[in-house]
Order: structure tokens, then sequence, then C-alpha cells
């Protein structure tokens, strides 16, 4: 399951992102790569406890809170303090697969990662190639993804995905991890469509009580699956 979140940071908050990421010191991405990512990972990134990796990531963690959409689709438990890395002169980031479990850093959490994200914060006119390919393995076709600055992509933490060589410009994005009170991704997608069936049925107009019998099953459903 793949979902697009649009606007998650608005037109200012992108260029505020922009300015203090044009500003800060980079390191080589590979200082936080497994074994095997770290020979197909070629990019740079903030370290996880400089000024400007916090400050930037409270910010996206801020917008989280208050978007419905983030919260229906990955219903979730914890989420891991947004990074950022940059890609430019042909930088890409070979397939791999995010390691299933995180240290939250400061704490004594371990987050599993359900979920992946990526915010994207360069306007795609801004540069060339750079796309988030997702899946592709065993024979199915890699969905490609390059979203407007500001916009968010939600994906199966499991999946296989890479980055395209930027070939033009420079790529900016925010990346993080999601635990969710629902495990298994087939049952998150299923109250998802669910829960935006019910939405949807409110805002035409139907019927007040079959609405309500339906969010029944709904929370019933939730409460059956979840794990907090």
């Amino acid at each position: 399951m793949i979902v697009t979140i649009p606007k998650l940071l608005s037109a200012a908050q992108v260029t505020e992102f922009q300015q203090a990421l044009s500003a800060a010191e980079w390191t080589d991405g590979r200082a936080t790569a497994g074994y095997l990512s770290s020979r197909t990972k070629d990019n740079v990134q903030l370290p996880e406890d400089h000024p400007t990796t916090r400050q930037l990531g409270a910010t996206i963690l801020s917008a989280l809170d208050h978007r419905e959409q983030f919260i229906a689709a990955a219903l979730p438990l914890r989420v891991l303090p947004p990074l950022f890395n940059r890609y430019s002169g042909g930088q890409s980031y070979g397939k791999h697969i995010d390691g299933a479990v995180r240290v939250m850093s400061g704490t004594p959490y371990r987050v599993r990662t359900d979920l992946s994200a990526t915010v994207f914060l360069s306007h795609p006119a801004d540069y060339d190639g750079g796309e988030l390919l997702i899946g592709g393995s065993e024979g199915e076709a890699e969905q490609r993804v390059k979203l407007a600055a500001g916009d968010m992509v939600l994906y199966g933490g499991g999946t296989v995905h890479r980055v395209a060589p930027v070939t033009r410009g420079a790529r900016l994005a925010a990346f993080f991890w999601i635990q969710s009170i629902v495990r298994d991704p087939t049952r998150r997608a299923l109250l998802l469509d669910l829960d935006t069936t019910i939405q949807q049925l409110g805002r035409s107009g139907a019927d007040h009580e079959a609405c309500v019998r339906l969010a029944g099953i709904y929370h019933h459903l939730l409460r059956q699956w979840a794990e907090t």
C-alpha cells in the first residue's frame, strides 16, 4: 500500500527547510547504513543529533499530529524522528529493504519499522532523476514516485525500494519510520479503506444509522487487531 499525503508542509515551510539545509554540514550517508545497504547507498545526510535535524524534524512531527490522513493510514504507535538526506551529481541508492527494527535515539525504545515515509523537499523542476522507486521484486513493476516539495509518501517498511540517480540539481528529502498499532499491512489497508468509505458516506448524506453501524465495525476490528 502506497499512500500520498499532499502538502504536509506549506510553501513557506518548504522554503524555510531549503534555506536551513543549504547551510547545514552534511556527512556521508553510508554511516547509518547496514552492511548490504552501504554497498549501494551514495548520498549525504545530516547527523541525527544535528540541531537542524532536530528542529526541522520537530516541525514534521507536529504536522503529522494534525494530518488525519496520516493517522488513518499509519495508525501510528511510535514515529521515529525524521532524518534528512541529499542526492546530487549522479548519487543514488540501489535496491534495499529498510531494517525491521531501529533504536529511537536517547530513549529505551526500539521501533518496529512497519511503514517508511519520505517527505520531498525539492521542487521536481529543480532536479532530474531522483525518483523513489518502490517494489520491483519477484517480477512486479516498480512504482515511480516524485512528488511536489512538501508532499509525503508512505509505504510498507518491508518493501524493496531505491532512489534513481540524480543527474541535475539536488534532491532534498526527509525520511523516517513508523511503528503502527496494527502490524499486519493487509489489515491496515482494510481499515483505511473502511475508514475512507465511512467518511465518504458521511459527507454524501447517507443514512446516519448505517454509517454508525459501519463505524462500529471499524472500531471492533481495530480493537481486535491493535497492539498498544
